[in-house]
This record gives structure tokens, C-alpha cells and sequence, in this order.
């Protein structure tokens, strides 16, 4: 016996609220760009910067950040951000800008703090140490990383649903050659991931991937506003983040394959043929009950990582908070309703 949260035979209009969904969507999206805009760029971690990370333990209760910002620049060192790491136990994370040779940048710092607090009042608990190279090389393979799981994603829909295999293979090929060829004239990984995404759209669109247009459109959706939310709380771009993301692109693909599997079982209902629009939105309604039981116990699972996990891991419980919430939200008011309009031009 299968537990039921939602009544059978419930029909929410989702589909006929997709205009309104859209338009939520686009402004979540509009202000995720302006933010980064706005920030000159995302808040990268030390993963990604280059620099050194420390984790101060200031035990005197009347210190704080502003003291140990000063502490240090007047001691010679370049601060890119300070964080409130242990709540309540007046502990923080410091990123340390390198300039020039930066060997015995971590010795420098606990120098300075010794110097000004005294070591009753100034600990140094943990430093990790990144340069600029390994840095910039971290970054380039995590856009890869994500660029590369999405691609995969599109193929694997396309292949499943649409069965066109060979059609996925010859998909395959254009993007790794248009990949190639733009990846000749030298551009940055962040702009050759982004003319691949859009030549990714168009082929998906001239060789009538539906299916698979659906998704990808979601999970671009799904990035862009988790990125954007995190560039608006000035949080750091880490590993973390991107491990982050990659599951976030795993959970909302596996709700859209579940509406999307719904979907493709109701069009083959001969009572049902015809209405694509009642089809959809009884796919949706059907897979109501396993949304929100999914989402639900995985969202409180990250709530208590979150508030009992620790500083350590609150970063990447947020950021899967936020994009299994934007990805349920797509997976039900975005993929399938972008189906359905590709469906609809279909027989235009």
C-alpha cells in the first residue's frame, strides 16, 4: 500500500499557471545576473582564487572582525573577506590575497596576530594554502564539470524518451567539434562553456529534442538562480559549492524524468490522446503524491545538516536547499510546460 499525501484524482492547474511561473522565474533569474554584476563577479573561494584561508579563534569576547581586519592590514597583508565561523564562539575564516612570492604568507599572518592580541587571545586553529595556478586550474575543471554532466544529461533524455539514439550520437559529435573549434581562437572556459550551452540549445531545438529541451532549460534554470541567491548572500564560490550543484543537477533531473516517464505512459492512453495540455497536467498531478514526499524528507535532511552540521558543511547545505527547491519548482512549472509549448509549435 503506497502512502498518498495528495488525494487521487486532485487537478491542480499547474500547467494553466505556467505564464505566471515564467514570470517568476525570469525575475529570480534577472536578479541572480544583477547581482553578479553588480558584485563584479561571483565571490570565489580560495578553491578557485588562489590565497590562504585561516580560522582565527579571537577568545577575548570584546575583539571581533573589524579588529582583526585592521589587525592585519596594518600588518602588510591584503584581506579579501572575513567570516563568522563558529557560531557564537567569536571564531572566523580569513582570505588572504597573495602579493607576489607567497611562501610563509600563513607565518606572516599568525605573526601579526601574536604581535597585536598576544597568543592568550589569538589562535590560529587551521590554515590551507592555494596558488594562483592551481587556483585558476581548479576553476576551469569544475565549469567542465558541470558543463560536461549536463551534456551527458541532454543525451541520456534525448536517448530514453525520444529514442534517437544515433540522433544523440551525431548530437554528441557537433558539440565536442563546436567545443574544439572555439576553444581554438584562446576565449575563457566561462565564455566556451557559454556559447556551448547556447549552440547546445539550438541543436536540441533543429533536431526536435523535446524531451531533453525541457530539461536542459530547467537545469540551466536550477544553476543560475542557486548561483545567483549564493551571489546575493555574498557567499563563497567553493568545491564544495560545485559538489553541490552537481547534485543539485542529479536531484531536479530525477523529478523531471519522473513527470516526463508519467507523461510518456498517459500518451499512450487512447482515452487521452489529443489533449496534450490535460495530459501534462494530469502527469503532474499523478506524480504530486512523490514530489512532495521526496522533497520533503530530502529538504529536512539538509535542514538538520544545516543548522547541526557545523560551519563546516552550513555552505553546501544551503546551497543544496536552495536548488532542490528551485528544482522541484522547475521540474513541475518549467520542463513539462516547456514540452508542451515545443509540442504545440510541433503541430503549428
Amino acid at each position: 500500500m503506497s502512502l498518498e499525501i495528495v488525494k487521487p484524482g486532485v487537478n491542480i492547474n499547474f500547467v494553466g499557471n505556467r505564464h505566471f511561473a515564467f514570470a517568476l522565474s525570469g525575475l529570480f533569474i534577472l536578479a541572480s545576473i544583477i547581482s553578479v554584476i553588480w558584485n563584479q563577479g561571483l565571490n570565489l573561494g580560495v578553491d578557485f582564487r588562489g590565497g590562504l584561508n585561516i580560522q582565527v579563534l579571537l577568545t577575548d569576547p570584546k575583539l571581533g572582525a573589524d579588529d582583526l581586519r585592521a589587525a592585519l592590514t596594518e600588518g602588510g597583508l591584503t584581506i579579501s573577506s572575513i567570516q563568522d565561523f563558529g557560531a557564537g564562539q567569536n571564531e572566523y575564516l580569513v582570505n588572504i590575497q597573495p602579493e607576489g612570492d607567497s611562501q610563509g604568507l600563513a607565518k606572516k599572518a599568525n605573526t601579526v596576530l601574536i604581535e597585536t592580541f598576544g597568543a592568550d587571545k589569538a589562535q590560529l586553529r587551521r590554515q590551507e594554502m592555494v596558488g594562483p595556478k592551481v587556483g585558476d586550474d581548479l576553476r576551469q575543471k569544475a565549469l567542465y564539470a558541470i558543463y560536461y554532466s549536463i551534456l551527458m544529461i541532454i543525451i541520456y533524455i534525448s536517448g530514453r524518451f525520444e529514442q534517437k539514439w544515433g540522433t544523440s550520437a551525431i548530437f554528441m559529435a557537433i558539440l565536442i567539434g563546436v567545443v574544439y573549434l572555439v576553444s581554438l581562437f584562446g576565449v575563457g572556459v566561462g565564455t566556451l562553456i557559454i556559447i556551448a550551452l547556447i549552440v547546445t540549445l539550438i541543436t536540441c531545438y533543429c533536431l526536435k529534442f523535446s524531451y531533453a529541451l525541457g530539461s536542459i532549460i530547467a537545469l540551466i534554470h536550477d544553476v543560475v538562480i542557486t548561483t545567483g541567491l549564493f551571489s546575493m548572500l555574498n557567499k563563497e564560490i567553493t568545491l564544495t559549492f560545485v559538489a553541490a550543484i552537481l547534485t543539485i543537477i542529479g536531484y531536479s533531473l530525477n523529478d523531471s524524468i519522473i513527470v516526463f516517464d508519467r507523461i510518456r505512459e498517459n500518451l499512450r492512453k487512447p482515452k487521452l490522446r489529443g489533449d496534450l495540455t490535460g495530459i501534462i497536467n494530469k502527469s503532474i498531478n499523478e506524480t504530486l503524491s512523490r514530489t512532495i514526499l521526496t522533497s520533503g524528507t530530502t529538504l529536512m535532511a539538509v535542514l538538520s545538516l544545516y543548522f547541526l552540521g557545523g560551519p563546516v558543511t552550513r555552505d553546501f547545505a544551503l546551497a543544496l536547499f536552495i536548488g532542490m527547491s528551485v528544482g522541484t519548482f522547475s521540474s513541475v512549472f518549467i520542463a513539462s510546460p516547456i514540452l508542451l509549448l515545443w509540442e504545440k509549435k510541433k503541430v503549428a
